[in-house]
């Protein structure tokens, strides 16, 4: 089986990037891929997109030798193994709010008898190269997402949990259910609460020995996160980049036209 590279990186004691991708198509998902990002998660959750997309979208990512995940829905067993299935080397579960759901959504991710993951690698078993049923336990990420109150008391405990890789910290809900909604949703938080909730789950995942991985607005931030010790940072996403560059580009042609057609009424041209 093809190594996961995350892992390997990871073990090097270096940090990894993570492009997010929200449109459903696989031409966004190849010029994505193409940029320089360790790893490309597939949004299946909010994304404007469904399992109709998501395989043409790993096989659009695979000359790129990007890793390929996905962030399923929600904690339901058919997604989960669909999207390995079709090539994810790595899963990002969202709303994992205790240890017993971690443990599930880790069982569901694997082979017995480290779990009860149907056998079917449709497409997998011809993109990640010979012996997948042997290797896949081993090579598989498990992120569960700490995005609540609710797990934010139960971190020790989900940060524990056998088989789990890591934590994908979810900024914009955890902010909202942590101060019940008195801080509007968003990334890049600065509330020195918010700040020491994230440093919190740090420290769990090194206690445990696994990854911590955080969603990030800008390049800047997601530096200082690594700097806290986070693996994995995510910069952004698909939808976000495109319309900040045509964004920007908009602007830019709005401030120099007024000055373009001055010197055309002035007889410049």
């Amino acid at each position: 089986m093809i190594r996961n590279n995350l892992k390997q990186k990871w073990a090097e004691g270096r940090a990894t990037i993570n492009g997010w991708l929200s449109i459903g198509n696989p031409f966004a998902a190849e010029i994505m891929a193409a940029q320089g990002y360790d790893s490309l998660c597939i949004d299946v959750q909010h994304g404007a997109l469904d399992y109709s997309s998501v395989l043409p979208m790993f096989q659009a990512m695979r000359a790129s030798g990007v890793v390929p995940m996905a962030r399923v829905p929600w904690l339901e067993p058919g997604i989960i193994m669909k999207v390995l299935d079709a090539g994810a080397y790595g899963v990002i579960c969202p709303m994992v709010n205790t240890a017993d759901q971690a443990a599930e959504f880790v069982s569901y991710l694997r082979y017995p008898p480290q779990g009860q993951r149907s056998f079917g690698p449709t497409r997998v078993s011809f993109a990640a190269g010979a012996n997948y049923a042997g290797e896949a336990n081993d090579e598989i990420l498990a992120f569960a997402m700490v995005e609540t109150k609710q797990a934010m008391a139960n971190l020790a405990a989900i940060a524990a949990t056998p088989g789990l890789d890591g934590i994908y910290v979810g900024p914009a809900d955890l902010t909202f259910s942590l101060t019940d909604g008195r801080l509007a949703p968003g990334f890049d938080r600065e509330e020195p609460e918010m700040i020491a909730a994230l440093n919190s789950i740090v420290a769990a995942c090194k206690a445990n020995g696994i990854r911590a991985a955080l969603h990030c607005g800008t390049p800047e931030y997601a530096a200082r996160a690594i700097g806290w010790g986070y693996n994995m940072t995510t910069v952004s996403g698909d939808s976000r980049l495109l319309a900040a560059a045509a964004g920007a580009s908009v602007a830019r042609f709005r401030e120099l036209a007024p000055q373009a057609a001055a010197e055309r009424e002035k007889g410049a041209w």
